[in-house]
């Protein structure tokens, strides 16, 4: 993609689009996200909406015709809303770093909140909900630094 951008900025093609290389944060984030999720970050998009209740995280293929990533997203979030149902959020630590904005509090959420799993026609939906206004600004910290750490890759 680099390489892609540069070719484009050298021409000297004015009206030609440029796609911003990705921040060292975005590009060390990305490659630890490909030891971690199984599908391809580039014809993917995580989306991340926060709710009065928690919040909704859906990732999706890009080509609603890929069944191939449609498939491995639904495994990986199957597996991840499992563990993350126990306080698991190793994962997102290997990808993200322990000291990731709101990991700690969900580490210790103990069964307080609730998620909510289904599958979409194009990938698969969490939905995480609790009462409690500690749990859900951790949530939405958490939200945050995934959007801002997977660049391109993730929208609210």
């Amino acid at each position: 993609m680099v390489a892609v951008a540069a070719v484009t900025l050298s021409s000297g093609c004015a009206d030609a689009p440029s796609t911003p290389a990705p921040s060292d944060r975005e590009a060390e984030v990305a490659e630890r996200g490909a030891s971690v999720m199984p599908f391809d970050l580039e014809r993917t998009t995580h989306q991340f909406t926060k709710t009065d209740t928690g919040g909704v995280q859906t990732v999706i293929a890009d080509d609603p015709q890929d069944t191939a990533q449609i498939t491995l997203i639904q495994q990986h979030l199957t597996a991840e809303v499992d563990r993350f149902r126990r306080g698991d959020f190793t994962d997102p630590a290997r990808i993200h770093g322990n000291e990731m904005p709101g990991l700690e509090t969900l580490r210790a959420h103990g069964g307080q909140i609730t998620i909510d799993y289904e599958n979409t026609r194009d990938g698969a939906r969490a939905t995480y909900i609790t009462t409690g206004t500690e749990l859900r600004n951790a949530l939405h910290a958490w939200f945050d630094a995934q959007v801002s750490d997977h660049g391109p890759h993730a929208t609210r």
